[in-house]
């Protein structure tokens, strides 16, 4: 027990008449190069770190307004499935951790749809809540991939993903795996079209995601030292018996490696996203 936080500090806050909606999170210590960031400067500086550059989690909000043009999108409706499709339970319900997850993210899924146009290009673009069990891939979220693609071909646009994901959802079984297979497809039609599919992978992607529609894109953006992969780093040492290298799955050594395009600095990835859209929505 810390008594000075757990006794002492509630009773000076009580004395001198703290109030208790107060905000106590006025700052935010950065997990790379462990200097104290005040919170507000984080949050106006897209959520990186002003001194190495660490790019922390940001809310889907964030990512689209800083997509679009003018910040102008307009929500699309996920798709909607029965709760717990195969009465999953473990230590807790798989219907209660779905309203654990609802209530503390305030979303229904682990999945957001947008559209609207990025420098002037038609543009669907949907973005995933690492949040929300861990951006898991479900019934829901796989079904509103398919028709955020759907919806990219009917309307001639580009479809540009935003993955953060531990990979498919466990407490769904074989239907969550299911969701590969379709992802990939939906996307393959959109490409027959000439449409472009551009993913940029965000710390983490992983799993059953990283290993279906994530893979596909016709151009792959990761964010600075992003965690991709598909199995942890101690599993595949296990199975190869073998020191995998410094850095393995993160992002530059991925695109040293042939598997991501580009590593871009949140702050520009804008600008390449409408340079790219611009060489493959050019008619």
């Amino acid at each position: 027990m810390n008594w000075i936080r757990d006794v002492v500090t509630p009773k000076i806050k009580a004395f001198i008449g703290v109030r208790s909606n107060i905000e106590e999170n006025l700052w935010t210590k950065c997990p790379s190069c462990e200097r104290m960031i005040y919170t507000k400067e984080l949050e106006e500086n897209m959520m990186v770190c002003g001194y190495c550059s660490h790019h922390f989690k940001l809310s889907i909000k964030a990512r689209f307004d800083s997509l679009f043009d003018e910040a102008k999108h307009e929500p699309i409706q996920i798709v909607k499935v029965q709760d717990d499709p195969i009465k999953y339970k473990d230590t807790k319900k798989y219907i209660d951790r779905l309203k654990d997850a609802r209530t503390k993210t305030k979303s229904e899924e682990a999945i957001h749809i947008a559209q609207g146009t990025v420098d002037g290009y038609n543009v669907v673009a949907f973005a995933m809540d690492f949040s929300f069990m861990g951006g898991s891939m479900g019934l829901s979220v796989g079904k509103s991939i398919v028709k955020a693609a759907q919806i990219a071909a009917e309307t001639k646009s580009a479809l540009i993903a935003f993955t953060a994901s531990g990979g498919a959802r466990m407490q769904e079984g074989i239907l969550s795996l299911m969701q590969m297979p379709s992802t990939i497809a939906a996307i393959c039609d959109l490409k027959e079209q000439n449409l472009p599919f551009i993913n940029v992978i965000t710390n983490p992607t992983t799993g059953g995601v990283l290993a279906s529609f994530a893979m596909i894109g016709d151009i792959h953006i990761a964010e600075p030292n992003a965690l991709i992969g598909f199995a942890g780093v101690r599993v595949i040492e296990k199975t190869i018996k073998q020191k995998l290298p410094e850095g393995f799955q993160r992002s530059e050594f991925l695109k040293d490696h042939g598997m991501v395009d580009i590593v871009v600095n949140r702050h520009n990835l804008n600008n390449k996203i409408k340079q790219i859209l611009n060489y493959t929505m050019r008619k």
